[in-house]
């Protein structure tokens, strides 16, 4: 598939602007998506959209945009943690500021009935074929990325630094920025004094613009626990230990973490989301599996939360009998794991009023936390790090289809791609270009 690039156009339109008043400056930025999005960024969102890839397989996805963006004269490597791409563009002295957007799939079945509605199948690292579909909008992501990339360039004159672009591999699977990290991405490239991304949301209206100033994203812990039971005759079950009940029991008890363990005003999630066991009516096995989702919005209440379940799994069994040699087996993922994404408070509430100032104050909505979803950006912006983040969303949903939108990860997930990518655009470009100033 062929994608048009306007640069040439974008370049002549904004070059019009750097004489202009402020709010010219910004109905000239506008304008300028608006061009890029109907002669470049509809066909390629139409593209990615119809060409999902799951968590770390993202070859076709990743070549498209290390494409695109060399194209656009971007120093870029592809690679990088596995399928992850980075593109660097020095412009003078300034801060260095990185932009990511991640890019995988979910395996689902797409049931919008979309006239680009996914139909892929792919073979997931597990070797087991899975349909495709991108249920939570990493395409309108990557596809703002592009754009994002095309107005910066074209807008060099009004920034001076260093700007970082990069195509994140496995966010679904929140392994994708800690690879990137761990594969040098600090080291080999310029390391940014400020990091954004942004998030499309099925509940916030069409390109209206979130930037929460401090909490966006909660931690996320996968854990799995091993029951293990003596198996015995249903009908004769004091001669074995029932790890069905065990694990039941372990169930119930885990919930008394967020109860009356964690303080009542904080966030903490502690779901078991499957649970395995047995093989027929009157068999009692002699293993239950299990598997958790652990969420909570510190450091704190995360290490709380996760030595809770290796005291309440051992504590369960001890109560109902199992011995020793068989106490549940707790394992935390090494890999399916990230802490909270929590915004830098001066850098967002700085983003903000840029972003504010550019595209109307009537824009921007402080939309409340309706749940405790992760972000694997927090490795980017870790406390260690000493990099400054800012996460903030973009509306995706007409508001007219909001009471009846599907939620993010549903097969019937869809967003206005427009609205959604143009917004994201020019609140990204708005941004970066408030945190590089022309000195």
């Amino acid at each position: 598939m062929r994608f048009r690039t306007t640069l040439a156009a974008a370049t002549a339109v904004l070059a019009l602007a750097v004489a202009l008043p402020a709010s010219a400056q910004d109905a000239a930025l506008k304008s300028a998506i608006q061009q890029d999005y109907d002669a470049n960024l509809a066909a390629l969102f139409d593209d990615f959209h119809r060409h999902p890839e799951l968590s770390g397989l993202e070859v076709r996805t990743a070549g498209i945009i290390a494409a695109q963006l060399t194209a656009l004269g971007y120093d870029v490597t592809p690679g990088v943690g596995g399928t992850g791409v980075v593109a660097v563009l020095r412009n003078g002295d300034g801060p260095t500021v990185m932009i990511r957007a991640d890019m995988d799939g979910l395996p689902l079945q797409e049931a919008t009935g979309l006239a680009y509605a996914s139909t892929v199948r792919q073979v997931d690292s597990d070797g087991v074929e899975k349909p495709v579909m991108h249920a939570c909008g990493h395409d309108v992501h990557i596809t703002a990325l592009i754009g994002t990339a095309r107005q910066l360039m074209a807008r060099r004159a009004d920034w001076s630094g260093t700007l970082v672009l990069i195509a994140q591999p496995a966010e679904e699977r929140i392994f994708g920025a800690r690879a990137m990290v761990e594969d040098g991405l600090y080291t080999r490239f310029p390391k940014p004094d400020y990091a954004l991304a942004f998030h499309v949301a099925a509940g916030v209206p069409a390109g209206r613009v979130s930037v929460p100033l401090a909490i966006h994203s909660s931690s996320s812990d996968s854990v799995d626990i091993a029951v293990h039971g003596v198996g015995t005759h249903g009908a004769y079950p004091n001669l074995g230990v029932d790890p069905v009940l065990v694990a039941s029991t372990i169930v119930v008890n885990l919930q008394s973490l967020r109860s009356r363990t964690v303080n009542p005003l904080e966030g903490a999630v502690v779901t078991v989301g499957a649970i395995h066991g047995g093989i027929k009516h009157n068999i009692i096995s002699d293993r239950v599996d299990m598997q958790l989702t652990v969420r909570a919005d510190s450091p704190e209440v995360r290490t709380l939360l996760l030595d809770g379940i290796d005291r309440v799994a051992r504590g369960t069994a001890i109560a109902l009998g199992v011995p020793e040699n068989l106490m549940p087996t707790v394992v935390r993922s090494a890999t399916e794991t990230t802490p909270p994404t929590l915004n830098d408070t001066p850098t967002a509430t700085r983003v903000r009023a840029a972003i504010a100032g550019a595209m109307g104050e009537s824009t921007m909505i402080d939309e409340p936390r309706k749940g405790m979803g992760a972000e694997d950006f927090a490795y980017f912006v870790t406390p260690e790090s000493g990099v400054k983040g800012v996460y903030f969303d973009v509306g995706g949903t007409p508001v007219a289809d909001l009471d009846t939108a599907a939620g993010h990860h549903s097969p019937l997930f869809r967003i206005a791609p427009e609205p959604s990518v143009t917004a994201g655009v020019e609140a990204m470009v708005v941004a970066a270009e408030s945190l590089m100033p022309k000195g």
